[in-house]
């Protein structure tokens, strides 16, 4: 079974490594605000992904401001953000699914409620 901690890992690795393939020179208070985590977290999650392979960070050398990095998906990196992305989108669908049932049963409840009768 899987934990909240886990999914919530799941996703942050997954908006991590979409958001860095899309835009690879996001600083990392940017990348931050997007996942929705602070930036000393991203920055180890950053770290974390150089350390597994599935990132490359490097900063651009001829750049006045050196603290400008660029962050590259490696094949492996893409090969795992493949695998976060089934997950995410398997657990989405069947959160979608069960939120698309729980308005049809209030839908239904409510064309069977008497007109003017208030439930408060």
């Amino acid at each position: 079974m899987i934990t909240r901690r886990q999914t919530a890992n799941d996703d942050t690795l997954f908006w991590t490594l979409k958001l860095l393939q899309e835009n690879p020179g996001i600083t990392q208070r940017s990348l931050a605000k997007e996942v929705g985590i602070n930036v000393s977290s991203i920055n180890f999650c950053l770290k974390a992904l150089v350390e597994s392979g599935w990132i490359k960070m490097g900063n651009f050398s001829r750049n006045p401001d050196k603290l400008s990095y660029a962050y590259l998906l490696t094949p492996t990196g893409v090969a795992e953000k493949a695998v976060l992305t089934r997950r995410f989108l398997q657990r989405k669908m069947a959160e979608y699914e069960k939120l698309r049932e729980e308005i049809e049963a209030l839908q239904r409840d409510e064309a069977a409620a008497p007109v003017g009768q208030n439930s408060f």
